[in-house]
């Protein structure tokens, strides 16, 4: 029996708008990545769960339950349930019985308790000396966690031979802001600010799925303007962050570099304009929008997006060459972390959560895509991805339909999973409702995929060229830190 069928052979639990299948444990341990790849994996009190797609793209979300603390690991099989495994055993403190890698991931030791999101909290261990991978005979080179330029903070412990870097591998943790925590017991209005905040530049990726999941958990439809209004900020936020990562990847390009981080400059004064915050921050809660577009926001908007795109060309011939060759995603990593995002579609894989399993305003339409999987192909399909994303936010500013931006929720129970499509890739937010209050809520950041692949294409490069190759991923720190 396949692993698709093991799924959904199992009883369902109400979920909107995919069920839930509760896997008992021996098939659990059935689940291997030949006809289904791993999305996402978190927990609650009292079982795990993971989400799959099947070879078809069918979405299939899967739990099994946590018996003594313990749960059979899905990383002996899934490399992309690893990092997930260590973050549940930091968060709620189950055990992955034959993981792969037991080390924390979230705690540094310093908490005032252990397992916050256990029943029962542990006491506080104390910081302890963190196990980075050895490579014997090699000189280590510790980066961060604070850096020599404005950024989030990650450490990089880099195992180097002469001038080129056998392995670099990445600790993550330091921006952890207890984000579950803080949901817990709110409204989906109140902690949509929580969801907001997860990562400032994808803030709109997380609010659309963050909203879309309670929606889903209440059985709600948003307005059609809210809806249109949504993929407009979603789309100017893709161009800023964009624009934003490609200015932090052109260092040696000067002129580029302002010409690039001007324009970005102006969408975020035309976002201010529009919706009354630079980074569209707390606009989009569950039922629709906080406000409605700003009298003058849609001639900003315009504005803006018509003088990007009549220098686009300029700057698509400004870029160059930048990073041919540098940072090439192994094709093995690649398959087994299960491709996501820009860095996926930059390899030649049409992967995009607007398309499949799709969500609206967004049209039926298939993701630009480019060969190489280097530095080069990232940053050159963010400026292809920029024009795709100006066409839209202008044909929806002309098309807006009249009506109300948001609706009244309801004090319901329920249990809810969306995505939506972020700079960087498919956002995940998933959440249980009891009397209209989240009482378990998890959100899956893209980077929980891409920081293994960018370790991946990291080894083997120049030292020289691992800035580069960092600011071609653009992982986020804040969005896996929670």
């Amino acid at each position: 029996m396949s692993s698709a069928d093991i799924i959904r052979s199992a009883p369902v639990a109400a979920c909107r708008p995919w069920p839930r299948y509760m896997v008992p444990t021996d098939q659990w341990l059935m689940l291997a990545p030949e006809d289904v790849s791993l999305h996402a994996f978190w927990a609650d009190t009292a079982a795990v769960y993971a989400l799959f797609t099947s070879g078809a793209g069918q979405i299939l979300l899967a739990s099994t339950a946590v018996r003594d603390g313990d749960y059979p690991a899905l990383s002996p099989r899934f490399a992309s349930a690893i990092l997930p495994e260590r973050m549940v055993q930091d968060l709620w403190g189950h055990r992955a019985m034959g993981g792969v890698d037991p080390r924390p991931w979230l705690d540094h030791g310093r908490w005032s308790v252990t397992h916050p999101l256990a029943p029962r909290h542990g006491p506080a261990t104390g910081a302890t000396e963190y196990a980075f991978r050895a490579i014997e005979d090699l000189m280590q080179i510790p980066v961060g966690p604070v850096l020599g330029h404005p950024a989030e903070p990650v450490h990089f412990r880099i195992h180097a031979a002469g001038e080129v870097a056998a392995s670099v591998e990445a600790r993550l943790g330091y921006a952890h802001k207890g984000t579950l925590l803080l949901m817990r017991g709110k409204s989906p209005r109140t902690a949509a600010r929580f969801a907001a905040r997860l990562s400032a530049d994808a803030t709109v990726a997380h609010s659309v799925a963050f909203a879309r999941a309670a929606e889903a958990a209440m059985d709600i439809e948003p307005p059609p303007r809210a809806v249109m209004l949504r993929g407009v900020m979603a789309e100017a936020e893709r161009i800023a962050t964009h624009l934003g990562d490609l200015v932090a990847a052109c260092g040696e390009l000067p002129h580029l570099c302002g010409r690039l981080g001007w324009h970005r400059e102006q969408v975020l004064r035309s976002a201010q304009v529009a919706f009354g915050h630079r980074m569209m921050m707390d606009c989009v809660v569950p039922g629709g929008l906080a406000g409605d577009i700003l009298p003058e926001g849609a001639t900003a908007l315009r504005m803006v997006a018509d003088g990007l795109a009549a220098e686009l060309p300029n700057l698509v011939q400004g870029l160059g060459t930048l990073g041919a060759g540098i940072g090439i995603v192994p094709p093995a990593s690649l398959e087994a972390l299960v491709p996501v995002g820009l860095v996926a579609r930059a390899a030649g894989c049409s992967v995009d959560a607007r398309q499949n399993p799709g969500y609206p305003p967004y049209p039926a339409a298939t993701p630009p895509t480019l060969p190489g999987a280097d530095a080069a192909a990232r940053l050159r399909l963010r400026l292809h991805e920029i024009t795709i994303s100006l066409d839209l936010l202008r044909d929806w500013l002309g098309s807006l339909p009249t009506g109300p931006v948001s609706q009244t929720l309801p004090n319901t129970g329920g249990e809810g999973i969306a995505v939506a499509e972020s700079p960087r890739g498919a956002v995940w937010h998933w959440l249980r409702l009891d009397g209209g209050l989240i009482a378990s809520a998890f959100a899956a950041d893209p980077s929980w995929r891409l920081w293994p692949m960018q370790e991946a294409a990291s080894a083997g490069a120049l030292l020289a060229d691992l800035t580069l190759i960092d600011r071609s991923f653009a992982c986020a720190r804040s969005g896996v830190d929670l």
